[in-house]
């Protein structure tokens, strides 16, 4: 019981509020708020301070929640050493990949795993969200990023080169930028976040503000709004190379691209005890995926 009531209490803590402990844990907040106060009850210590608007840990908390996710940690390495999940791939393996890259690379990589490990249980989660690798007990994820949290330990599988591209009936309709300063006046297309763009030019790292033209969370219907001539985008190589190929997309400003520091990382909770399910999977990823992303041509200019 003690170890459900920490795990809950480490998650509430990495949510930052009640609703979003709520949500990663399929409960309501109402069961949160009645775990943690009887958890408060229980140490005569009050852990966070909490109203309909505010959400503050107390440094009582603090500690405490450091304390717990150390035993957590612990108790799931013991649990992997006498189990042999250490060093023979078994048990439940949740991934987590953003929606494009997932669809158009991992379906073979997760079924050839899933062949040579039939001790895995495979939970895959397609997410343009950022999933909190720990506090919603993710195992193993392929992160699209220039950086990394310190909390997480990463192998890089790949480069991920990103250009401005839009359709060729946008372009006629509107007109081709000619620098940055025109291409803030056009239509600019990004999904949830993605937006300020960090970009590489003759001259350096760039920043260029702006808002999407249409609002999303899916990456993926952002390619596709580009596709239909809804304007410019910023898009991974991988995702557009055979619509650069083909002419359904051109590149824009060619000189410009994503900053040069993004790259493909599979990534997971730090730990003594790596489970070997995680190495296994993450050694197949890099033998797939690495020569794969590497043979991508150059976007055409």
């Amino acid at each position: 019981m003690q170890r459900d009531e920490y795990a809950l209490y480490c998650a509430l803590i990495e949510a930052g509020s009640l609703s979003e402990a709520a949500r990663r844990l399929h409960a309501s907040p109402a069961m949160i708020s009645k775990r943690l106060s009887a958890l408060e009850a229980r140490l005569g210590t009050q852990l966070v301070h909490r109203t309909t608007r505010r959400f503050e840990v107390t440094p009582e908390g603090r500690a405490f929640y450091e304390d717990v996710r150390a035993i957590l940690a612990a108790a799931r390495d013991a649990e992997d050493r006498i189990s042999g999940a250490v060093s023979v791939p078994a048990g439940r393996l949740r991934v987590s990949v953003p929606t494009s890259f997932g669809r158009l690379f991992l379906a073979p990589v997760v079924s050839e795993f899933a062949r040579l490990h039939p001790q895995v249980t495979l939970e895959v989660d397609l997410s343009d969200r950022m999933l909190d690798a720990q506090g919603e007990r993710v195992d193993l994820a392929l992160r699209i990023t220039p950086k990394l949290p310190g909390h997480l330990d990463a192998r890089r599988i790949g480069a991920s080169q990103r250009v401005l591209c839009s359709s060729p009936r946008y372009l006629e309709a509107e007109g081709t930028p000619v620098d940055l300063a025109a291409l803030k006046g056009h239509r600019l297309l990004a999904a949830d976040g993605q937006l300020p763009w960090q970009l590489t030019g003759p001259d350096g790292p760039v920043r260029l503000d702006g808002r999407s033209a249409i609002r999303t969370n899916s990456s993926e219907f952002v390619r596709e709004l580009t596709l239909c001539g809804e304007g410019i985008a910023l898009r991974s190589v991988w995702d557009v190379a055979d619509a650069l190929k083909e002419g359904r997309l051109v590149r824009v400003l060619p000189g410009y691209g994503g900053s040069a520091d993004v790259g493909i990382y599979a990534v997971w909770p730090r730990a003594n005890l790596v489970p070997a399910a995680v190495r296994a999977l993450t050694d197949l990823l890099e033998a797939r995926l690495a020569p794969m992303l590497e043979a991508l041509p150059a976007a055409p200019a």
